[in-house]
């Protein structure tokens, strides 16, 4: 039997440990089992879309169609992703699409951090009712405002072009939410003592701010660049035709207007995918940290 020693005041008096229940132990181990086997499925789940998606893109046509479906392709294949190509201006609605989901970014990221550290650095009148407005922007379904957007921008001639699809988007209320949070938990000693030697705010921001807040920047320009790069109302809304179309309105306006080829369709969500996937791996670790170090005060 386990003891455990304790202090009286006659010494030290060895007394029984407490027992563990029997098959405590057991049941432990099992529970964090199945648990496991559940994150597991749920995982799976979650997963099989796009495992449809990818294993799809290598089968033949004749094996699409096939019944009953098949998860693995019979006979792998390369054809679609050599036709898409000529299918459809694929390599335009790429670039199209770069050009739409990188400026996005990189814009909203400038306009987006310069906004949230007005709010939480500077004092000015009516920095609330700003902050205010902001969060009943963040909750507003911008549905209702792509007509109001549409006539504008059709007034101004930049409907069904790349500057009118970004110019809507050159800021963002949650970007702004999210690193007005982030720049709050930052110390202001380092602010304090740049001010001391004479830096203006500008300098402030540039060379102390922003470096700074690199993680939660990455993590923001992710956000930003999968939401655009994935965004298919927009631009479906904004684009004439497949010459100014961005790649998920290209498969879209593909699929609609010739007979269905899932496999050239697979083949180009594959091939959209790569952008995103290869920019999460690439700021993984800064994604993560951004997550972990924004409080939400």
């Amino acid at each position: 039997m386990a003891t455990t020693l304790t202090r009286s005041p006659d010494g030290l008096r060895s007394t029984p440990a407490p027992r563990t229940p029997r098959g405590a132990g057991s049941w432990d181990r099992v529970w964090r089992v199945l648990i496991g086997l559940a994150g597991i499925a749920i995982a799976l789940a979650m997963l099989f879309p796009v495992i449809w998606m990818v294993l799809t893109a290598f089968k033949p046509e004749a094996d699409i169609v096939s019944w009953p479906p098949s998860l693995f392709p019979r006979d792998l294949t390369l054809q679609h992703f050599r036709d898409i190509w000529s299918a459809i201006p694929f390599a335009r609605l790429y670039g199209n699409t770069i050009v739409f989901a990188g400026a996005v970014t990189v814009i909203s990221l400038l306009f987006d951090s310069m906004a949230a550290y007005a709010l939480a650095r500077l004092e000015f009148r009516g920095r609330g009712f700003v902050f205010v407005l902001i969060l009943v922007l963040l909750m507003l379904p911008y549905q209702v405002t792509l007509i109001p957007l549409y006539d504008t921008l059709t007034t101004l001639g930049l409907a069904g072009t790349l500057p009118g699809m970004i110019a809507p988007r050159m800021t963002n209320a949650f970007g702004i939410f999210f690193l007005r949070q982030f720049f709050l938990s930052l110390p202001r000693d380092l602010e304090e003592a740049a001010r001391v030697d004479g830096a203006s705010e500008l300098r402030v921001f540039a060379r102390i701010i922003v470096p700074l807040a690199r993680p939660a920047l990455l993590t923001l320009g992710l956000f930003h660049f999968q939401y655009n790069w994935n965004d298919l109302l927009w631009p479906l809304i904004m684009a004439n035709n497949l010459e100014s179309a961005t790649l998920p309105a290209g498969l879209a306006m593909f699929m609609g207007q010739h007979v269905v080829e899932y496999g050239l369709l697979m083949a180009g969500s594959v091939l959209s995918l790569l952008p995103v996937i290869v920019f999460f791996l690439i700021i993984q670790r800064s994604f993560v940290a951004g997550i972990a170090t924004t409080g939400m005060k």
